[in-house]
């Protein structure tokens, strides 16, 4: 049988010596080595596949139903063995949960994947809502060869040793190589240029999986030959559906032990999830095992045993309900009074509780443009630099720059001038005549445009002392209207001291000397 399988390897023009018109002995030897050679970078001498990629799709199944799992970096594992989120993977599209932007009928990826046409790609988004999951399914359907590895774990050798393999089997028998790269992030630029040649010439079709922002932390030349999808957090309703499978499966879940999920705390678990299918698995075996049995044996899951598998206290807390309005209600008004403890600890409910960290930096963001404004210009830099800071680290991290920006704005000198000025303006442009731009304001830098007057009598500021010059900038009809009222806090009083000044002086119509 090994004899066999190396001879399969032979081109079949490969003819015995004896038969052959060269009688050379050593000639035949020398191909014998070179040909027994490239079969063993295939296989192996015990006829088994070398990597974790090489196992067959039937020889996957065949150890799944026999109670093994062969897991996407090729470890055999008991399913007895694997945490529930492990067993629970789908193992065909139709039953994925989630991305339909991605995967429903008709959509691109979708039919890359049901074709095996798949060009190199990076999945972006958030832990627990598919990416692995959808790569596994990838290695099921795909008659390519799939090898995978984690760049936590290895490093430009392994990339070289795969290559090699994906280089001489493309060569003896035309079959491709999809390589999956989990934590591609993890890669440094001159690690992931050791893909650039390969992915160029098609050697190998990358798939890199990231939690991260591609456009930050994959290589540009790499971003460009390769397709982007954009995973999306799960919904609430979706990992209701995740969880309720796993309650009901009775060959991978836990659908024969009797468990009982209160509603309360399927909706806490739901909750902290967070929009991650791993995470409330695990919350859920969790739960399940600290359940103790009734008297009929079966085991019910209330909300304090949620709270206790979570290690999260239960808070009233519906994000589309009172509770969440009201808390930002809390969150903000603190923040306009002035009191960074009671913000920064309302700050931590909503975290607690599973808000969205996008929804408070956007709050944040708009806060300190209506309640601070000028007094404290740089209110508006640090809450847009919390914002980012969200989309780029996540939670739980990204509580400290939320933390950072809640203080800051807390303690901020406030003004409400500029809503107040955006305001009235809005206000007077939808109740009173929009008169026609001042020709002297008009754009002079078209041929023709002086011909029609524009930009005749205007004032360049720049030529007169102190850069200003008194003209009309409003229309007429609306000339000598005072939109912007600065306060006397922070530095707004020094914006407010100066248009005093400027407004109170008299009209100058001599320019400076050049």
């Amino acid at each position: 049988m090994r004899l066999l399988r190396c001879a399969s390897a032979f081109p079949a023009s490969f003819s015995h010596p004896l038969q052959s018109s060269d009688p050379s002995l050593l000639t035949y030897l020398f191909l014998m080595c070179r040909y027994t050679v490239q079969a063993a970078l295939i296989i192996d001498m015990s006829g088994d596949t070398i990597g974790p990629g090489e196992q067959s799709r039937e020889e996957t199944r065949l150890k799944r139903v026999h109670g093994q799992e062969v897991n996407l970096f090729g470890e055999e594992q008991s399913e007895g063995t694997q945490p529930l989120a492990a067993r629970m993977r789908p193992v065909t599209l139709e039953e994925f949960v989630g991305q339909e932007h991605l995967v429903a009928q008709g959509k691109a990826l979708r039919e890359a994947i049901a074709s095996d046409r798949l060009s190199s790609a990076i999945f972006h988004g958030p832990a627990g809502c598919g990416k692995s999951t959808l790569a596994l399914i990838i290695a099921a359907h795909t008659n390519a060869q799939f090898e995978t590895f984690s760049a936590v774990t290895s490093g430009v050798a392994d990339v070289r040793r795969v290559v090699a393999q994906a280089k001489q089997r493309m060569t003896i028998n035309g079959k491709p190589t999809i390589l999956f790269v989990d934590e591609i992030h993890r890669f440094n630029k001159s690690q992931q240029d050791a893909f650039l040649p390969h992915v160029e010439n098609g050697t190998i079709i990358l798939i890199g999986a990231t939690t991260e922002n591609p456009y930050f932390e994959i290589n540009s030349p790499l971003i460009s030959r390769s397709r982007i999808y954009r995973f999306e957090p799960l919904t609430d309703k979706q990992v209701g559906i995740i969880m309720d499978r796993a309650l009901s499966d009775t060959e991978r879940g836990l659908g024969g032990e009797q468990i009982l999920l209160e509603p309360e705390a399927r909706a806490h678990i739901i909750n902290l999830a967070n929009g991650d299918a791993r995470s409330a698995l695990n919350a859920l075996e969790t739960a399940a095992s600290l359940a103790p049995p009734d008297e009929s044996g079966v085991r019910r899951i209330s909300p304090s045993i949620a709270e206790e598998a979570v290690q999260h206290r239960l808070l009233t807390y519906d994000k589309q309900g009172d509770s969440h309005y009201d808390t930002i209600s809390a969150f903000i008004k603190s923040i306009r009074g002035s009191d960074p403890d009671a913000a920064v600890y309302w700050l931590a409910r909503m975290i607690t509780a599973g808000e969205d960290p996008r929804f408070i930096a956007r709050r944040l963001v708009i806060h300190a443009a209506e309640d601070i404004g000028n007094a404290d210009p740089m209110a508006l830099v640090v809450a847009t630099a919390a914002a980012h800071a969200v989309e780029y680290v996540g939670l739980p991290e990204a509580q400290i720059p939320l933390a950072q920006a809640t203080i800051h704005l807390a303690c901020a000198p406030k003004s409400n001038a500029t809503v107040m000025a955006i305001g009235k303006a809005m206000d007077d442009v939808a109740k009173r005549r929009a008169g026609p731009v001042p020709k002297h304001l008009r754009d002079s830098s078209y041929p023709g445009a002086k011909a029609l007057g524009h930009g005749a009598g205007y004032l360049y500021p720049h030529s007169f002392p102190g850069h200003f010059v008194h003209q009309q900038y409003l229309p007429d009809g609306a000339e000598g209207r005072i939109y912007y009222r600065p306060s006397d806090s922070g530095y707004e009083k020094k914006i407010k001291d100066r248009l005093h000044t400027l407004r109170n002086s008299p009209p100058r119509r001599r320019k400076m000397k050049e």
